[in-house]
């Protein structure tokens, strides 16, 4: 994961065909993905959206003997 993808955790992503998601936005704080997902389900009912808190944690690396 990038830095500047720690620094906006809140995704919104939405539902595609055969159970597939697509990240649509990132934001920093919860209520400014909040804002989105309502101007997002306005624009476009009929498509389903949900907000998720992304954090990915990358691997640590091995010590090496």
């Amino acid at each position: 994961m990038t830095y500047k993808n720690l620094l906006k955790p809140w995704c919104i992503i939405r539902a595609l065909p055969n159970m597939r998601t697509a990240i649509i936005l990132r934001c920093r704080r919860r209520s400014d993905a909040e804002a989105y997902l309502r101007i997002f389900k306005a624009n476009n009912p009929s498509d389903r959206y949900q907000i998720m808190f992304d954090i990915t944690l990358e691997p640590a690396n091995p010590i090496k003997k």
